[in-house]
């Protein structure tokens, strides 16, 4: 018996074979299960171009445990694609007989620029921003770029150079040596060349790494207590990390997940390449890929607006809040923060006004510690279009929305540096206390002005004398943030 609210796609990589199934819940995507193994198939190419009997065998007993959740899902609700090494595979046939009879479902092989479009689909959906982006997605045996914008993608190539096909022909001692970075990387920068000159002529504002190259490194470097952002001289730092652990069997770096280890050293020459030809300036982790672009293709969503917008919207109808008041603590946290630091960054303003409309998400559970429930479910729930680090920031904020801060959540998120992300807070807590009213009108004109670490809150004169409980509320709060050595001043003029 299937269940005909179950999608799946499943991705027949180069270096692993990936299966997502996804169930339709009220217009919005729910995972169900991800399933993941490291095949190396592109191990097994031969130089005459055959897989070879064994990679063969590793790929087809993967398949048999992708096959029994797949008896559950529609035969029209589920899409399967070979890519690049299965393009390559001479002996192509004799590998997908087997694979069909095992999953009962066919399989595709796609081109590289289809492969190159799903994955900007895929982006598109589950990515944050305007303007034109630059997605790279690093393989195991092919390299994908695409520049686009919004759901459509204007320029894409797939490039013949992987982890798992640079691994065999550029580290075949398996000696992380400076020598051996130098030919991988010149060997990109070569199958770069070709292709450099559209891209550049073309450019982007935003650069998304969806690959588990990018994944990797952007993990390391939040280990050692960097920031989200990948860039060419934090790529080098991890290169001279990698060299001096001598062989890949001895590679050991905070952060780095055993199975990634061994295509590891390849792949970060590849993107190396990639930002050195291409000039990018730095790079964040995509949220999703080839497997959501074809989840989001069988389901026909519509890709208007921000992937962030949609996700939230998709919580506030999940969990029944109360949009209106959201919108209101969201106008005065805005408004705040824009009498403060008119320019300040983007991602900051963005991620204040996230909070906002979801600082009532934990009254789903219980009003009493409805801070701790609201960030326990924005650090465990998916929350596409959002990066790691900002959901750690999303769900710092959260907790620290009222009674007393917990500065460790604060200064654990590297989305932002940490007196940004305290600023961020105590807007967020003067923003909810002005808002308790829950009325239009109720919010009182202010001016907000800062001086160092001080805050000055200016209300019209005789304000407090007229709403006792916010006044009170904020002479509460003017005592919490001056005893951390955060001065707020409440005055009326």
């Amino acid at each position: 018996m299937v269940n005909p609210s179950l999608y799946a796609a499943i991705d027949l990589g180069s270096n692993s074979f990936h299966m997502l199934v996804v169930q339709q819940v009220e217009g919005a995507c729910r995972t169900l299960a991800k399933v993941k193994r490291k095949v190396r198939l592109a191990a097994g190419l031969q130089p005459d171009g055959s897989l070879d009997r064994e990679a063969m065998l590793r790929g087809w007993d993967c398949l048999r445990l992708f096959a029994e959740q797949l008896q559950d899902v529609p035969a029209g609700q589920v899409r399967i694609v070979g890519t690049a090494t299965l393009r390559l595979a001479t002996n192509i046939s004799e590998f997908l007989a087997q694979a069909e009879t095992i999953l009962g479902h066919p399989v595709r092989i796609i081109s590289g620029e289809e492969e190159a479009a799903t994955i900007y689909q895929g982006v598109a959906w589950t990515s944050s921003g305007t303007g034109r982006r630059l997605v790279i997605d690093i393989g195991g045996a092919s390299t994908e770029l695409v520049i686009g914008e919004g759901p459509s993608a204007s320029l894409l190539n797939s490039l013949n150079m992987g982890c798992v096909t640079w691994l065999h022909r550029y580290f075949p001692d398996g000696k992380l040596s400076e020598a051996n970075f130098g030919r991988a990387i010149a060997a990109a920068q070569a199958e770069l060349a070709t292709v450099a000159a559209g891209y550049l002529k073309l450019g982007w504002q935003h650069c998304i790494g969806a690959s588990g190259t990018v994944q990797a490194i952007q993990e390391i470097m939040m280990a050692q207590g960097e920031n989200e952002h990948i860039t060419l001289a934090k790529l080098h730092r991890l290169k001279a990390q990698t060299v001096a652990c001598g062989q890949v069997n001895r590679l050991q770096l905070p952060g780095l997940a055993c199975e990634r280890v061994p295509v590891f050293a390849s792949g970060l020459a590849i993107l190396i390449a990639l930002f050195d030809t291409l000039a990018i300036e730095h790079m964040v982790l995509a949220g999703g890929a080839l497997r959501e672009g074809l989840v989001y293709g069988m389901l026909g969503t519509r890709q208007d607006g921000d992937a962030q917008d949609r996700t939230i919207d998709s919580l506030i109808a999940r969990y029944q809040l109360d949009r209106e008041q959201g919108e209101r603590v969201r106008h005065t946290a805005l408004l705040a923060l824009k009498q403060l630091q008119p320019d300040l960054e983007r991602d900051a303003a963005c991620m204040l006004a996230r909070a906002a409309m979801l600082y009532e998400l934990g009254l789903c559970i219980a009003y009493k510690r409805a801070p701790e429930h609201a960030a326990y479910i924005i650090r465990h729930v998916d929350l596409p279009g959002f990066t790691a680090p900002q959901q750690r920031l999303l769900a710092a904020l959260l907790l620290n929305q009222r009674d007393e801060f917990h500065l460790a959540a604060l200064q654990a998120q590297c989305a932002l540096d940490t007196a940004s992300a305290i600023l961020l807070a105590r807007l967020l807590r003067l923003a909810i206390i002005l808002c308790l009213r829950r009325t239009r009108g109720t919010v009182p004109e202010f001016r907000l002005q800062q001086q160092g670490a001080r805050l000055i809150l200016t209300l019209p004169a005789g304000w407090c004398d007229c709403h006792h409980l916010r006044a009170s509320e904020l002479r509460a709060e003017a005592k919490r943030q001056s005893a951390l050595g955060w001065p707020l001043e409440v005055v009326e003029a």
